[in-house]
């Protein structure tokens, strides 16, 4: 009789403690799934970056400041709020890039202003129309150059320098076009440049980051950080949360000059 109590009781207590762990999952779920948004969105954007970079520079410059005459900028403030008007155009920004992404422009809508890249005035990009994009490329991009937005309004200091302002023999300004370029500027904030909130605040690294990994040099740490960013990852984010790719599309000099860049933010 004791032997049947006994399991009765140790059966209660596991079905208890099931329940409890059921609960304790159920609360914290509404915070895991906003994190894995957060940290989807964040990996679109970075990978947005990359099909910026290598599809759409060339017309539109290296941060969507455009080429006079070529093609508009595209982080500009008429562009966020007065182009749709312009265009009539019933949706949001955001499907408007994916629209012209995905089928060009036959011919320029100002062609006054920007002839475009030839015939077509912008080449059609999706791969359902003889381009070279697939859809999810193409919706990144859209959503690396709707990162633009906070810039181009106003809301947030407007990163420089552009492209054509760059010394190529200085690391440090290299260093900054890198951090632009692979889309860090979507994750961080440094005072005056960017104001994400995805990853941490970068401001002081150069300070703390000796201090973060027992045996790594500030520099050291900021570079595995880089290549390898779940090898120490900060209290309150998560594994996963920064592109894990940066190894394989940065080039060793633009990671030498990135970090050189890092070590500056004192």
């Amino acid at each position: 009789m004791r032997r049947i109590q006994g399991e009765i009781f140790v059966g209660t207590l596991l079905v208890l403690a099931s329940a409890v762990i059921l609960i304790v999952m159920a609360l914290n779920e509404q915070q895991r799934l906003a994190d894995y948004e957060v940290q989807q969105a964040a990996a679109r954007i970075e990978f947005g970056a990359g099909v910026y970079e290598t599809n759409c520079t060339s017309c539109h410059g290296s941060m969507g400041q455009g080429i006079p005459g070529l093609a508009p900028s595209l982080r500009s403030n008429e562009f966020f709020s007065e182009r749709l008007a312009e265009v009539g155009w019933d949706g949001s920004l955001e499907d408007y890039i994916v629209s012209v992404v995905t089928t060009g422009r036959q011919i320029s809508t100002r062609p006054s202003l920007y002839v475009g890249g030839g015939s077509p005035a912008m080449p059609t990009w999706s791969e359902k129309f003889g381009g070279p994009l697939r859809d999810d490329q193409i919706t990144a991009v859209a959503a690396y150059i709707m990162n633009y937005g906070p810039y181009a309004l106003g809301l947030a200091p407007t990163p420089v320098p552009f492209e054509e302002d760059i010394d190529e023999t200085d690391p440090l300004a290299l260093g900054l076009a890198a951090f632009n370029g692979a889309g860090c500027i979507a994750c961080h904030t440094v005072s005056g440049i960017s104001t994400a909130t995805v990853g941490p605040v970068l401001d002081g690294l150069a300070t703390i980051a000796a201090d973060r990994v027992a045996g790594l040099s500030a520099e050291e740490y900021i570079r595995e950080s880089i290549l390898e960013p779940n090898a120490f990852v900060l209290s309150g984010y998560q594994e996963g949360i920064m592109l894990q790719t940066f190894s394989e599309s940065l080039t060793d000099e633009q990671v030498e000059n990135l970090v050189a860049w890092l070590l500056t933010l004192e």
